[in-house]
């Protein structure tokens, strides 16, 4: 089932917390969901994922901007589902099997997020995370920060600017 992601993912991320011998400070350390759009990798925080889910069906709304898929209803709750790629101005692409929309909260606001893949559960010390460069900055503030791992980097996304309603 689609909550089985999410459970391994969350007991990955107790395990590792419970980790004897973990000399940081566990307020420095920043938990998120790992997940791919088009080519890129990208993170939210997971306090603000309500649930992972396999795609289901979802109805067109008229109206709205092309990157607003439709509403869909979990359980008796209709959620907007945006499409992260065209959100981004990526190429649209056909659902595959690792699709997963991610519903995520922000105080009142929930909508459901497309997005190509799950990647991994991340515990990252808050200073390894820089701000966004002044460059990004403007475009619509959607960065809280790059996250910088051993191999390479990480875009960390504001959940909050996500889920700003402009339609």
């Amino acid at each position: 089932m689609a909550d089985n992601k999410l459970n391994e993912v969350l007991q990955r991320q107790k395990a590792q917390i419970e980790e004897p011998g973990g000399a940081t400070n566990s307020e420095d350390i920043v938990q998120l969901v790992g997940f791919v759009v088009g080519e890129e990798e990208y993170a939210i925080p997971i306090l603000n994922i309500k649930e992972i889910i396999k795609p289901i069906e979802y109805t067109r709304v008229p109206s709205v901007p092309d990157y607003v898929l439709g509403v869909f209803n979990l359980r008796g709750t209709v959620i907007p589902l945006i499409d992260l790629r065209k959100r981004f101005s990526l190429s649209a692409s056909k659902q595959s099997s690792t699709t997963r929309y991610i519903v995520m909260a922000h105080e009142d606001n929930v909508a459901g997020f497309v997005i190509d893949r799950l990647t991994e559960a991340i515990r990252m010390n808050r200073n390894r995370i820089d701000p966004p460069p002044e460059t990004l900055i403007k475009d619509k503030g959607m960065i809280y920060g790059i996250g910088k791992r051993d191999q390479n980097i990480l875009t960390i996304l504001k959940v909050e600017t996500l889920l700003k309603r402009d339609f």
